[in-house]
């Protein structure tokens, strides 16, 4: 069965980076869209990356536009997200999710992916 194992995030302070990482098995990350969310306590989950089956459209949300990026290795079947510049407002838990249809329709919206990690905590302290 297809399973999404995230690591990276931890603690670390206004300003600094992290990289967390997504490993997939059973599952091919260039053949699927591939995305970050992440929840905050109390808050919905929300949009952070995606990046499409193809290596074509890559997207991050405007709150984080210029400060994460999202890579994808195929040849080690992971996804990454580059967080720099981090902010106390990125405290939140982190989410790797494959959608495996390929279209873009609703692709912001957590509802339309079919597999999820458990998720990695980052807490940015100010």
């Amino acid at each position: 069965h297809v399973q999404l194992v995230e690591s990276g995030g931890g603690l670390v302070q206004a300003g600094g980076p992290l990289r967390l990482s997504c490993a997939a098995s059973a599952l091919t990350v260039n053949s699927n869209t591939m995305g970050w969310f992440r929840q905050a306590p109390g808050k919905n989950r929300e949009f952070v990356a995606f990046i499409d089956w193809g290596d074509v459209v890559i997207h991050h949300a405007d709150s984080v536009k210029g400060r994460f990026t999202i890579s994808r290795d195929n040849s080690k079947n992971m996804v990454y997200l580059q967080m720099n510049s981090l902010k106390p407002e990125d405290t939140a838990d982190y989410y790797c999710a494959a959608r495996v249809r390929k279209t873009y329709a609703g692709i912001y919206n957590p509802g339309v992916y079919d597999h999820w990690g458990l998720g990695t905590q980052v807490t940015v302290s100010s």
